[in-house]
């Protein structure tokens, strides 16, 4: 007897069957982060993964193709974490650059606060400086890249250079660099001075220092830049 079609029958499964769902596609993000964390990219299993999120290997091509295209989904959910909406939703306002930068400061710190970024999600991200896996190239160039040529033309417009110029990149850079000694070195600043925990108030106080300290050399390259034009 010959079978017929049925159009519920899909790639991987029934339709609303665990390989199909949303539900099963978010459990194997959630299930992979702390195992990547804990194992780094290379040393982690699609196998181990799919233990841990109840669901059959196959759903791993199903949804992501690969355990690279798992990865990535991970690594960008844990870009999410950091505020990213928040910093792009900073750069597209419209005001005096030196505005725009504090306020892009202040949305980067924000993203420091309490549960913001779970503990894995940074043990994530050391692995990846320690031993970059190939989704690194592909996340800066789909999240970080575009923050990065925004700032770039937000400080030169500051110091009167162009955006590519390298004392631009340098003062970009510097900035950066004063945000990401609080992403990773929060909990060690908590031992050495207990009253400064990462606290809401704490952050604020954070961002307007970064953003004053900044700024003031920001605006002097400014100054210089337009008396030797003259």
């Amino acid at each position: 007897m010959k079978r017929e079609h049925n159009p519920r029958i899909t790639r991987g499964g029934r339709k609303g069957s665990p390989v199909h769902s949303a539900a099963t596609r978010q459990k194997l993000v959630d299930s992979a982060g702390p195992i990547f964390a804990e194992k780094g990219y290379y040393s982690a299993t699609v196998r181990e993964i799919c233990k841990q999120a109840g669901a059959n290997v196959a759903a791993v091509n199903y949804h992501f193709k690969d355990k690279l295209g798992l990865y990535e989904e991970v690594l960008v959910q844990c870009k999410r974490a950091t505020h990213v909406a928040q910093v792009f939703a900073a750069l597209d306002q419209t005001g005096s650059p030196e505005d725009i930068l504090r306020d892009v400061i202040r949305a980067r710190v924000q993203g420091l606060r309490k549960n913001a970024m779970p503990n894995w999600q940074l043990r994530i991200f050391a692995h990846e400086l320690a031993d970059p896996s190939p989704a690194l190239s592909r996340l800066i160039n789909r999240v970080s890249r575009p923050i990065y040529d925004r700032l770039l033309e937000l400080i030169g417009k500051i110091i009167g250079m162009p955006a590519r110029h390298t004392k631009t990149r340098l003062c970009a850079h510097s900035v950066m660099g004063q945000i990401l000694f609080y992403v990773f070195a929060g909990p060690v600043l908590e031992r050495f001075s207990p009253d400064m925990k990462l606290t809401d108030e704490m952050l604020e106080q954070i961002a307007n220092h970064i953003a004053d300290f900044s700024l003031a050399y920001l605006r002097e390259m400014g100054r210089n830049a337009k008396k030797n034009a003259r």
